[in-house]
């Protein structure tokens, strides 16, 4: 009889001292069910990562660690961000021998009886299931114009993400021990994971409002987030500069050949509107693209010094370790 596959729950936390009595019993319950019928082990746990908060959360944490086995944590130095986190916690099980691992947000806006499909479909023989919103009935209309709009853009410079997909999804062990190979320090997950390959499926599901707390992701982090994956993942906006710095200087050229035409035949008039227009064009245009530049050479920087992505200071398991991880 195969061995039932050791599921870890990873949840990255940052100030969520209000959400988690809520949510905690509710990702301990989802194990105890998967394991009772029969689709996972015993010995599978929900496991949080706590990224550098300074509330009450990691203290939480710990006592939800003595309450009930199931529960363990592991705590960041510092706060590093929401995908490497969640990346600390998907390493962490691998380092652990896990099967599987199901990454989820802790705020309980994604359903988590998607989880028994992805499951399913894993037993089935998916190494990836993508959860997919199957709607945004709950996004006002400007959240899900950019949202959408995000997914098509990406899509569009090159980027193989799915959409309308985010960080809840199922990975096994095997595409872990792949993706260990990727070692860069700007992270991306939706778009480095489709990146590693082997068998893939989706599984619908509706995201609900937030049960307590307030998000800690507003406009201007999802903003950060879209453009650090675009840059990430894709060199087409290089490409596009390039394409449209050879537009525009095949327009200067025919400009410059139709004011030497009317200086020559005498029709030329003296204006400042024009040329006003003209400067200001070209010279946003031109910031616009050092800027872009700019961010693809920080990226270089930061690549090549190869600090860690994150590291674990404290495990609700184990003593300190003096060890540094990503």
């Amino acid at each position: 009889m195969t061995a039932k596959p050791i599921l870890w729950i990873v949840i990255p936390c940052y100030n969520e001292q209000e959400v988690l009595p809520i949510t905690a019993p509710l990702f301990l319950q989802k194990v105890r069910d998967l394991a009772a019928a029969g689709l996972v082990s015993e010995k599978s746990r929900v496991c949080f990562v706590n990224d550098g908060s300074r509330d009450d959360t990691w203290r939480l944490i710990c006592e939800f660690a003595k309450a009930d086995e199931h529960f363990i944590g592991i705590s960041q130095s510092r706060n590093r961000g929401h995908q490497a986190a969640v990346l600390a916690g998907l390493m962490e099980a691998r380092e652990n021998g896990v099967d599987v691992t199901i990454s989820i947000d802790c705020d309980g806006q994604d359903d988590i009886n998607a989880m028994d499909e992805m499951v399913r479909k894993y037993l089935a023989g998916a190494e990836v299931v993508y959860g997919v919103r199957s709607r945004r009935d709950t996004d006002t209309f400007f959240k899900r114009f950019t949202a959408e709009g995000f997914y098509h853009l990406m899509n569009l410079l090159g980027a193989d993400i799915v959409f309308n997909h985010a960080d809840y999804r199922l990975i096994s062990s095997r595409v872990l021990d792949s993706f260990a190979d990727y070692r860069e320090v700007n992270i991306f997950l939706r778009g480095m994971v489709p990146l590693v390959g082997y068998p893939s499926d989706t599984v619908a599901y509706e995201r609900h409002e937030r049960l307590a707390g307030e998000s800690h992701y507003p406009l201007s982090k999802m903003l950060a987030l879209a453009f650090d994956g675009i840059t990430s993942l894709s060199n087409k906006p290089i490409r596009l500069i390039t394409g449209m710095g050879m537009l525009f200087s095949a327009l200067s050229f025919i400009g410059v050949v139709w004011a030497f035409i009317g200086a020559m035949l005498g029709s030329t008039v003296a204006g400042w509107a024009s040329t006003v227009c003209i400067v200001c064009l070209m010279g946003g245009i031109q910031l616009v693209c050092l800027g872009v530049i700019g961010e693809y050479i920080g990226k270089i920087y930061m690549e090549t010094k190869a600090r860690p992505r994150y590291i674990i200071s404290e495990r609700t398991w184990a003593p300190y370790e003096r060890k540094y991880h990503g």
